[in-house]
């Protein structure tokens, strides 16, 4: 097969502004220099024009690129804010609720160069970087849906969770599933227009904003082509930035799917199984609340500040504890936080009563026990978005309740946690450990998917 080409989401505003920093055609004509586009009336308005879509192409893809004005990153994390980015491709500009689209149409290398340095610095080793490449091309073109090779058939129809609606409320797990229980996960293909988005929805991706370094381009060349295949179709290779000492399981996160390669296991290594540390059964509440209160080892257990700046952007190097960590909030702070971030008023929180936990420790059912309301909730990103004002670090946490009063109400809670995302595949901290101590790639990538192998898929 052809290299593909991909469509990435990058700005929604009802007005784009960009400029074209070399020759660029748009409906037969050449233009470049500063651009506004502005919705109007249900089309997009340029040079007094109206228009329903708007594409401007390159003259020469080789040597042009744009930069888009006020780009937002981090949607809704603590580090959210605006730049401007600059990228190579074409310029697609579309209608979309009521607003316009800015999508960068672009070749899936050069996607994937941007990626790499998006997601990590791009002065991390050559094995890690590798590995990246290698997932983020599997994630990416298990979604392109309908896409064939001579090698496979990628996953298209009910059969996969890829056709499973964003944002999706499925209460099925819980009894009864309306009154007292609401299951939510928020799965990365709800995009109907495009098929990424360039934040952490999906994956980071910020063109060539942030300076591709040649260790970055070798990564991708070695692996051109390369995915991760099971039982013959490409993984849905997720990945977090530190799983906090354990895989978690797909189904725990989001549709309740197991796929064989994303499963239980411990982020750890001695080079002999028999005597690797055990991992517990951290689905049991005693098991995980001694394993979050303590600070196993694993290869994500690390402070070294060259191995984090591999892994963590400026922008993130503004976590500091990520394997261990604790959040405390007052009686007033946690009530109307929940309040704000759930709309639903449970009057003075009571207690968060862990339900379920998945194999990382992390609660995929929590119940909030309140003077006006109990409700269990999940499934884990549910949950990190309700106590958080953007996401807690993770769902894998124990909870204290302190200056309890005479009627039971705490004063203040104490959530002490572990990892940093939802802990399933690739764990970025502990994969940079692993190319620091003289791992291979393909000895990376079959530590965090089991059971899987590396093909091409084209050349």
């Amino acid at each position: 097969m052809k290299e593909p080409k991909v469509e990435v989401g990058i700005l929604f505003e009802p007005q784009i502004e960009f400029i074209l920093l070399a020759p660029y055609h748009v409906s037969g004509k050449e233009v470049n220099g500063k651009q506004t586009v502005t919705y109007n009336e249900g089309k997009i308005l340029w040079n007094g024009r109206q228009y329903d879509e708007l594409v401007f192409e390159p003259l020469q893809e080789s040597v042009a690129s744009f930069e888009l004005l006020d780009v937002t990153i981090g949607i809704n994390f603590h580090w959210e804010r605006k730049e401007d980015q600059r990228f190579q491709g074409s310029l697609k500009i579309i209608v979309e609720n009521g607003k316009l689209t800015g999508i960068n149409v672009i070749r899936v290398e050069d996607y994937l160069t941007s990626v790499i340095s998006s997601e990590m610095s791009a002065t991390a080793s050559l094995e890690l970087l590798k590995a990246h490449a290698v997932i983020s091309r599997s994630w990416l073109l298990a979604n392109l849906s309908g896409l064939q090779t001579d090698k496979l058939q990628l996953p298209v129809g009910n059969d996969t969770m890829r056709n499973k609606n964003a944002n999706q409320d499925n209460a099925a797990n819980c009894q009864p599933s309306t009154a007292d229980c609401q299951l939510k996960w928020y799965e990365r293909d709800s995009h109907t227009h495009f098929d990424v988005c360039a934040d952490d929805h999906c994956q980071r991706y910020q063109g060539i904003t942030r300076a591709s370094t040649d260790i970055v381009r070798q990564a991708i060349a070695a692996t051109r082509g390369q995915v991760l295949i099971s039982e013959g179709r490409i993984c849905d290779a997720r990945f977090s930035k530190c799983c906090g000492g354990a895989f978690e399981e797909f189904q725990y996160c989001w549709e309740d799917i197991k796929y064989p390669y994303l499963a239980k296991q411990r982020d750890y290594l001695t080079g002999n199984e028999k005597t690797a540390p055990e991992l517990p059964d951290l689905t049991q509440e005693s098991e995980a609340d001694r394993w979050i209160r303590t600070s196993p080892e694993a290869f994500c257990n690390t402070t070294d500040k060259k191995i984090l700046s591999q892994v963590l952007n400026n922008y993130d190097q503004e976590t500091t504890d990520f394997y261990r960590w604790k959040v405390e909030y007052t009686q007033d702070e946690l009530s109307a936080l929940i309040l704000k971030r759930s709309g639903i008023d449970y009057g003075q929180i009571i207690d968060l009563v862990p339900v379920a936990r998945g194999t990382s420790g992390r609660l995929w059912k929590l119940k909030i026990v309140g003077t006006k309301k109990t409700l269990t909730i999940g499934k884990e990103l549910e949950i990190r978005r309700t106590l958080s004002p953007s996401h807690l670090y993770s769902s894998a946490f124990v909870v204290d309740r302190a200056e309890v009063s005479e009627a039971g109400i705490p004063g203040r809670f104490i959530l002490t946690g572990a990892g940093w995302g939802h802990g399933a595949g690739l764990c970025q901290i502990g994969a940079a450990v692993m190319g620091e101590q003289g791992y291979k790639y393909d000895e990376i990538l079959l530590h965090y998917y089991i059971g899987a192998s590396i093909d091409q898929l084209y050349d």
